[in-house]
């Protein structure tokens, strides 16, 4: 069963996220992000991991809302927008939205933090090693899950 939703577009639960021109670019930037993501924790660069995999699982997650036709709000945590559109989502998805709306507010609650600082807190000194593998982790399970529904559907309809 189809649900038309805005732009005309149609989603199917059971069917692959479809691309636009501007989806696909934020699917492309948010790889770059992951790769770069294990540059920064071989230099060390801890904080810059953080702030990085914050950035990938907005822009993969605001891929998703595009996909949908959903509005994308001008937030860096999109999980309340993912939640009030999780029927349009594929099933995939849905069934981990609980686990990718936690780790997107936890990044998001780390994303100043973790590039400006404050006077008390240097990100250099304060981010560590296993910050940064949490956070690697963190946006390799997003990745793999919207990569997941952005793959065309075997079997029959």
């Amino acid at each position: 069963m189809g649900v038309e939703h805005r732009k005309g577009r149609l989603s199917r639960r059971s069917q692959a996220l479809t691309k636009d021109a501007l989806t696909a670019a934020y699917l492309e930037k948010a790889w770059v992000r992951f790769q770069a993501l294990l540059f920064y924790k071989e230099k060390g660069a801890y904080s810059d991991v953080v702030r990085e995999a914050q950035e990938m699982v907005e822009l993969l997650l605001k891929a998703v809302l595009r996909s949908i036709g959903a509005e994308v709000p001008k937030v860096h945590d999109v999980g309340r927008a993912l939640e009030k559109h999780r029927h349009l989502l594929p099933s995939p998805l849905q069934k981990c939205l609980g686990e990718i709306k936690r780790i997107s507010k936890r990044l998001r609650k780390e994303r100043e933090l973790s590039f400006y600082g404050a006077d008390d807190f240097i990100p250099t000194e304060e981010y560590t090693v296993e910050d940064a593998e949490k956070a690697i982790a963190d946006a390799e399970y997003v990745l793999a899950a919207v990569r997941a529904a952005f793959e065309p559907v075997s079997g029959g309809d």
